[in-house]
């Protein structure tokens, strides 16, 4: 659903959104900023802003506060929104939601992982028969899953315990998301060699994840523990969906369409990762080099350029400036520096025609309507 901004509230209540807003999207969009609220505070607030019939809500403030605390990010009500937009968006304020049809879903995804490795459902079946550590078989184990968490749990138990499980399934543990904010788990154990966790624990990053704690730390992280000069906080929000940078690889992606005439995806995703060494250029990279004379680079500087896609580096990138300098046709034109990444959602627990914009409109609308509570007291 998207939100109608021409509705008011009256007056003084629409005047403090507004100001909330605004100051948020001049100075806290472009990166980490020094907040000097006392901690007390913000779990205050956060318990005045959490749903009101939500269990525990002194905890959740003050694991929200802590992981704010220890990224050193900035208390105030926009960015205190923002994530709990998001948790409410994700999973409704669970620490380990319960996804519909999960124990179908992870026998899918191992008959899928099983072909494609050529093994016999045969031997898949009688794999899951053996004892698992809790004393149930694997397979009985899989009927009862309800939780990412557990459903992670039984595949690093398989993958310990039977030979068949290690080939299966070592090294792709196919769980990639958890917690109260659905955060990436290859995320979470990057910003941990980045920047250690600040909790003691003897599990791992991926187990904490699944915790209250561990997945407000680690998704408030992914969120807003990076620089990007958004006008929005939205594209914050598609940033989250997407990834990292995804709404400004957008915009430029917009004006190399331009400036190439070619048609090519909004998608955020500068070159093909993954591909083999010599493999065709993607779709962006390809009308870049054809641009490549008038912007007076070669095909392995543009190269060298676009990887810096993931990055804020890629901001400063004179490739980025050749382009929409060829873009613009003139200074009173000048084109978004953030654009809405045109992805459809995939996966196994997606059952519906999900995009990336619907995402972001989505959390946007919590978000603002979070923060108009805050600007009420």
């Amino acid at each position: 659903m998207r939100i109608d901004r021409r509705r008011t509230r009256g007056w003084p209540g629409t005047a403090l959104l507004c100001i909330a807003i605004a100051m948020l999207a001049a100075c806290t969009t472009g990166g980490v900023i020094e907040d000097r609220r006392d901690p007390a505070a913000v779990r205050a607030q956060l318990e005045r802003l959490l749903p009101e019939k939500l269990a525990d809500r002194s905890g959740w403030a003050r694991d929200i506060e802590g992981a704010f605390s220890a990224l050193s990010l900035p208390a105030d009500a926009g960015h205190l929104c923002a994530a709990l937009a998001i948790t409410e968006q994700e999973s409704s304020f669970r620490a380990d939601p319960s996804v519909p049809n999960l124990p179908k879903l992870a026998r899918e995804e191992i008959d899928k992982r099983a072909a494609r490795l050529r093994i016999p459902a045969v031997a898949i079946r009688m794999a899951l028969q053996i004892e698992s550590p809790t004393g149930l078989t694997f397979d009985k184990r899989l009927d009862a899953v309800r939780t990412e968490r557990e459903l992670s749990e039984i595949y690093e138990d398989f993958i310990a315990m039977v030979p068949l499980g290690a080939r299966l399934l070592a090294g792709w543990n196919p769980v990639r998301t958890g917690g109260p904010m659905q955060v990436s788990i290859d995320f979470a154990e990057r910003h941990a060699r980045r920047r250690p966790y600040p909790y003691e624990t003897g599990t791992s990053i991926r187990q904490e994840v699944f915790t209250r704690r561990g997945g407000l730390y680690f998704g408030i992280a992914h969120l807003l523990d990076y620089p990007a000069d958004y006008p929005e906080m939205r594209f914050r929000f598609a940033d989250f969906n997407a990834g990292h940078y995804a709404s400004r690889n957008a915009a430029f992606q917009r004006a190399v369409a331009i400036a190439s005439g070619r048609s090519i995806a909004i998608d955020g995703d500068l070159i093909r990762h993954g591909a083999p060494p010599g493999a065709a250029p993607g779709e962006t990279e390809a009308a870049v080099r054809g641009l490549g004379e008038r912007l007076g680079m070669s095909d392995a500087t543009i190269r060298r350029e676009l990887e810096l896609g993931a990055s804020a580096e890629f901001d400063r990138s004179p490739l980025l400036a050749a382009v929409y300098a060829l873009a613009e046709t003139s200074p009173a034109k000048r084109l978004p520096r953030a654009a809405m990444p045109e992805i459809r959602l995939e996966g196994p627990k997606i059952q519906r025609k999900l995009t990336t914009a619907w995402f972001a409109d989505r959390v946007e609308g919590r978000w603002r309507r979070c923060v108009e509570r805050a600007a009420g007291g």
